[in-house]
C-alpha cells in the first residue's frame, strides 16, 4: 500500500502534524511506501495563484494521485480545517480521491472543534471522490499535551481511536502478515 500523508497545518510543528507521523509510523509494517506532504513547504504563490502546471505543485498532486492511502491532517481552526489545506485540496482534480482510502485526522482547542470533521473536512473529500473515508481522529490540545520541544503525550483514548481506524487498513492488506498487525497492536 503507498501511503501520502497531507499535512495541513501551517505551523512547523504541530499537533496535528505530529500526529499524522504518529499515524504513519504506525503503519510502517504494511506501507509499501510512505511520504508526508506538508503543504506549508510547497512555494506560496503558485499554491495562491492555484498554478498546478508548477514542478513542486504538479509533483505534490501527483503523489496524492498515485497513492492507494491518504492521511489528512489539519488544525481546525474556527470549526474548519485549515486554509492553507484548502488551498491544496482546491488543485485536485474532481475525482482526486476516487479508489482512494481516506483517513482524516484533527486537532483543535477543545471537543467543541469536534464536528469538523464530519462538517468541514469530510463533505471536501467526498467532493473529490473519495468512497472510503474511514472514522476519522480528533484530538483536543488537552488530549495532546506538550511533552518538550516537538513531541506531544498522546491521552490513550487518541491512541485507542487511532488504533482502531489504522487496524482497518491493515486488516484490508493481503499480504498483512501476524507481525505487521502484531506491530500495530503492541504500539497501543
Amino acid at each position: 500500500m503507498k501511503i501520502i500523508g497531507i499535512s495541513g497545518s501551517p505551523s512547523a510543528s504541530s499537533r496535528s502534524s505530529w500526529l499524522l507521523q504518529l499515524a504513519q509510523t504506525r503503519l510502517e509494517g504494511v506501507a509499501r511506501s510512505s511520504v508526508v506532504l506538508s503543504v506549508r513547504s510547497l512555494p506560496a504563490q503558485p499554491l495562491l495563484l492555484a498554478d498546478a502546471s508548477h514542478p513542486a505543485i504538479r509533483q505534490a498532486l501527483d503523489r496524492v494521485l498515485d497513492a492507494d492511502v491518504v492521511l489528512v491532517s489539519t488544525p481546525i481552526y474556527k470549526a474548519a480545517y485549515s486554509g492553507l489545506l484548502k488551498l491544496f485540496l482546491d488543485l485536485l482534480p474532481q475525482d482526486g480521491l476516487r479508489g482512494k482510502t481516506v483517513l482524516p485526522l484533527a486537532t483543535g482547542g477543545s471537543p467543541a472543534h469536534l464536528l469538523a470533521l464530519d462538517y468541514a473536512l469530510k463533505p471536501v473529500l467526498s467532493a473529490l471522490g473519495a468512497r472510503d473515508i474511514l472514522d476519522g481522529v480528533f484530538a483536543a490540545e488537552s488530549q495532546l499535551p506538550a511533552h518538550d520541544t516537538q513531541v506531544y503525550l498522546p491521552h490513550p483514548a487518541i491512541l485507542e481511536r487511532l488504533d482502531r481506524s489504522l487496524q482497518v487498513l491493515v486488516e484490508r492488506q493481503p499480504t498483512a502478515d501476524a507481525t505487521a498487525q502484531a506491530a500495530l497492536v503492541s504500539c497501543s
